[in-house]
């Protein structure tokens, strides 16, 4: 897991908190949903809900805003809540990353074998 370095001051906004910042007008048109980003979103909307209680929503924020600078400006949006639900599930005990990374380069195989690999 990131974890905030030892000279951050609690009173500083981290890398993550743009608020207030002159970054010119926000985007605020709707674009199509891609099936990763709506697969994405149905993963955490599983893992949250009540019923199964993998974590909270304010786990996943955790995770994310203790993402270095590098990792926050770099990952897109819908990848930063894919490493923080995987940070999650580790954290919790739900998964291993081993057991993760194995699933992984089976599915990797797989799509090879059949001719689909990305």
């Amino acid at each position: 897991m990131t974890t905030p370095s030892a000279d951050a001051r609690p009173d500083t906004p981290g890398h993550h908190d743009l608020g207030g910042l002159r970054l010119g007008p926000i985007d605020r048109d709707e674009h199509p949903r891609t099936l990763y980003e709506m697969r994405v979103d149905a993963i955490l909307m599983l893992l949250t809900n009540p019923a199964c209680g993998a974590f909270k929503v304010d786990a996943l924020r955790r995770a994310i805003e203790n993402y270095t600078a590098s990792e926050y400006e770099t990952l897109p949006y819908y990848d930063r809540w894919m490493k923080a639900i995987r940070q999650l599930l580790v954290e919790q005990g739900v998964l291993t990353d081993a057991r993760i990374d194995a699933r992984i380069a089976q599915l990797r195989e797989r799509r090879a074998a059949a001719g689909t690999a990305p």
